[in-house]
């Protein structure tokens, strides 16, 4: 598996740190943005940018809290990802930031630039796309689809894949179907993948022991986690043909 590197980035005045893997392909590549959970840049996403980098694709694992801060228990995660999103305009200059940084990198095609979020990552992708950023797709795993910025139609560059758990008791029915209603009225490009009986955050390995030590219904589901891999890889190859 590549091994990755610890960058510094900037936006506005905030430092950010994240975490760059070359391609293994060779050059000019894709690149693939991973935005992380509520915990902030851990293991598990530098894990993520690793293997993204084994599938060719060059990958930055982006700060969006600053100062590359994460949480150790759900009450730091809860206020670093309230405050993230109690400020829209600097979460999305955050995400800019990323997007450039990743863009500059040698050995880019910055015409192939697609991102992934868990979760809270899940939720600011998805924003990219419904704000209309430069993006060839977004794949969104186990992430929050309520929406704080309601896609126009037509204004949706990106092309969508959701991996959802069918049993996520975390994101409300009412808000998949809003998600469906609004990408449908905006004539997007989306996919949605439902997993029968998968949790929150299906793809994390540590996501039933932190569910069962902080009364969480949170799960790791292999079988989900196989199946949205999949999905993803494939998904990459269509939109980046």
């Amino acid at each position: 598996m590549a091994k990755g590197e610890q960058i510094t980035y900037r936006a506005g005045t905030t430092d950010l740190v994240g975490w760059a893997v070359e391609g293994s392909s060779p050059a000019p590549r894709p690149g693939v943005l991973v935005v992380h959970e509520w915990w902030g840049l851990n293991d598990y996403i530098r894990g993520r940018a690793e293997q993204l980098s084994d599938l060719g694709y060059e990958a930055l694992a982006v700060d969006m809290y600053g100062a590359g801060r994460t949480g150790s228990s759900p009450d730091e995660a809860n206020a670093l990802m309230s405050a993230a999103l109690g400020d829209v305009p600097a979460l999305e200059a955050r995400f800019a930031a990323a997007l450039d940084t990743l863009k500059a990198r040698p050995g880019v095609d910055g015409s192939k630039i697609a991102a992934i979020g868990y979760c809270f990552g899940g939720a600011v992708v998805l924003h990219a796309a419904r704000i209309g950023l430069p993006l060839a797709g977004v794949t969104s795993f186990h992430g929050s689809l309520g929406s704080f910025h309601t896609a126009e139609p037509g204004s949706v560059q990106a092309k969508i894949l959701v991996c959802h758990g069918a049993a996520d008791a975390l994101v409300p029915e009412a808000d998949v179907d809003a998600f469906k209603a609004e990408m449908d009225a905006a004539k997007a490009d989306y996919r949605f993948e439902a997993y029968p009986g998968a949790l929150h955050g299906f793809s994390n390995p540590d996501a039933t022991a932190n569910g069962e030590k902080y009364g969480m219904p949170l799960a790791y589901d292999a079988d989900a986690d196989a199946k949205s891999w999949a999905e993803m890889k494939s998904f990459f190859q269509r939109i980046f043909a």
